[in-house]
């Protein structure tokens, strides 16, 4: 028998993360999930979310949700489906075979970057590469990533080895013609260069775009796509907003990265799929746009990178 997320009674998922309750800082984090929103009537999918990330602390007040519930309450807001993403070897596993299991996920599988050069460290980075490659060609994994660079949390010794893992991953969306997710942090030009210089696959994806108007431009040009999370609503991000108004609205999609980066009002607070609708509103507002018409090209654009969440049917029982 297996449990709903997917692993034997009684075995905890060794995937499974969970976030602490007190902020680098020393602050306590409020580990409550946000109200739901009003529902959308028109409905959009969440382009990246984490849901193997369990936030809460496990107490009647503070309760973890599975991916189950995270998906119930997301389709009680108008959120159809999901791209679970994976970061490694076990939460790439986890993402393909819930995507197996479950229709309203689709996977993405990659190394983050941040991952490869602890793995280039042990001599583990071609290994693990290799099964991202077998792993894409698995039903319902639509996307590999998220790859590409992170030049805020990896220093330049590390940087070869980002560098090693981006291009591969690149090799294998196009090889398997998948869509291709980018991390892009503090490494803008570098990502766009490389992107260049090797063939970007027919469908990539900026998720958590975190550039301006001058990021926006290049992708406009390109053709790839800009996926807005929570911080488009943040006071400070006003260079997000401008990008957005800037951007053809066909290369335009909404993410969560759940459970980080939950939108104006519940900032700080553990974020999941069914806030979408705070997000698309937000974004509504600043392109003077009506909701429902952004949510319908928000909805044709990621059907368009990812393919239906219903053409290829969920081969597991669970």
């Amino acid at each position: 028998m297996s449990d709903a997320r997917g692993v034997p009674d009684g075995e905890v998922p060794t995937h499974v993360r969970h976030r602490s309750s007190t902020e680098s800082g020393g602050q306590t984090r409020d580990l409550s999930y946000p109200p739901s929103p009003q529902a959308l009537v028109v409905p959009v999918y969440d382009n990246h979310t984490h849901l193997e990330i369990a936030d809460g602390d496990g107490t009647e007040q503070h309760p973890a949700l599975d991916y189950r519930e995270h998906l119930d309450r997301a389709s009680s807001v108008g959120v159809r489906g999901v791209v679970q993403v994976g970061t490694d070897l076990e939460t790439s596993r986890w993402s393909a075979n819930i995507a197996a299991r479950e229709p309203r996920v689709l996977a993405a599988v990659a190394i983050h970057p941040n991952e490869a050069p602890l793995l280039a460290a042990r001599g583990e980075l071609h290994d693990a590469l290799d099964e991202i490659d077998e792993l894409a060609a698995r039903p319902r994994v639509r996307a590999v990533g998220e790859t590409g660079l992170d030049f805020f949390r990896t220093g330049a010794e590390g940087r070869d080895a980002q560098l090693e893992s981006f291009a591969r991953h690149v090799e294998i969306a196009k090889k398997h013609d998948l869509a291709l997710q980018i991390h892009d942090r503090d490494a803008h030009d570098d990502v766009v260069d490389l992107l260049l210089e090797l063939g970007a696959p027919a469908r990539t994806v900026f998720h958590c775009f975190s550039g301006g108007p001058e990021l926006a431009s290049i992708l406009a040009e390109n053709g790839w796509y800009a996926s807005f999370a929570g911080t488009v609503t943040f006071k400070n991000a006003q260079p997000l907003r401008d990008a957005l108004v800037q951007l053809p609205r066909h290369l335009v999609m909404v993410e969560t990265d759940a459970p980080y980066l939950t939108p104006t009002p519940f900032r700080g607070r553990p974020n999941a799929p069914y806030l979408i609708p705070h997000t698309l509103r937000s974004m509504a507002a600043t392109i003077g746009t009506d909701v429902s018409m952004l949510a319908a090209q928000i909805s044709s654009n990621t059907e368009l990178v990812y393919g239906s969440w219903t053409d290829e049917p969920v081969t597991v029982e669970g």
